[in-house]
């Protein structure tokens, strides 16, 4: 399965962030962030976005001096020792906060062996999850996520995909032409939140930004309740602008 490689505005903050944790990392008893600068060449705004989200985040603490050391998740997530409970862990608390400050259930999917698969999700009594009345798995074509993740691969293996998963009818709303689907898919900004207007479910909206590491596809969506549909581009933003961390936790 071949993908299409667009970076995306978090893919480069995770990035960015990559190299001042190691050369963080390398700095084990502390480093300025003039020296920082300096090490990364990254401008001084720049850099000082990236070590606040790396501080909120525990990838780097500042010790009494000012400067930067090593923090307690990327020393969890460092460790091959339960590296894999540590990551569910740290990507659901990143979820339960972008919950909050989003307004929405927030879910991370990912696209294995050919099949999409929703791996977290943070729900709430304000934020329910969407109703999942047909599997996610056979409904690629419906969903944000499914569209977001589909639009992560090459022709090839999006034709492979809907070769093997029938396009159903789910609302009225529903794209069920392969030439349709794939056209959308294409034309499709990798900048651009994808969105879910009730195609998969009758009184439910969703949106779905790429966050691809390396060769696994992946992505990160919201739903919201039809009533709360005048926030959805809105959030969809604060979702994208929130990605980052999910990225960078994934790539550690």
């Amino acid at each position: 399965m071949a993908l299409k490689h667009e970076p995306t505005a978090p893919y480069h903050s995770a990035q960015d962030a990559l190299r001042v944790l190691e050369t963080v990392a390398r700095h084990s008893t502390g480093v300025t962030d003039t020296e920082l600068a300096r090490q990364t060449g990254l401008g001084t705004e720049r850099l000082t976005a990236l070590l606040r989200m790396l501080r909120r985040e525990g990838y780097v603490e500042q010790v009494a001096d000012g400067e930067y050391v090593p923090g307690a998740s990327l020393s969890r997530l460092g460790s091959a020792h339960g590296h894999d409970q540590a990551l569910r862990e740290k990507l659901q608390h990143t979820l339960d906060r972008l919950r909050d400050s989003v307004g929405a259930a927030i879910y991370i999917s990912r696209y294995i062996d050919g099949e999409v698969h929703v791996t977290q999700c943070a729900e709430g009594p304000a934020t329910p999850a969407v109703h999942e009345w047909v599997d996610f798995r056979s409904s690629a074509h419906a969903s944000a996520v499914g569209k977001s993740l589909l639009g992560q691969l090459d022709l090839n293996g999006r034709r492979d995909h809907l070769a093997r998963h029938k396009m159903a009818r789910l609302t009225s709303r529903t794209i069920t032409n392969e030439r349709v689907l794939l056209s959308r898919l294409d034309s499709q900004p990798p900048t651009v939140p994808v969105l879910d207007l009730q195609e998969y479910a009758v009184g439910t909206v969703c949106a779905a930004v790429p966050i691809t590491a390396g060769s696994s596809v992946g992505c990160l969506a919201l739903s919201l309740p039809i009533e709360h549909a005048h926030r959805l581009r809105q959030a969809a933003e604060t979702l994208n602008k929130g990605a980052a961390p999910v990225l960078l936790s994934l790539t550690i």
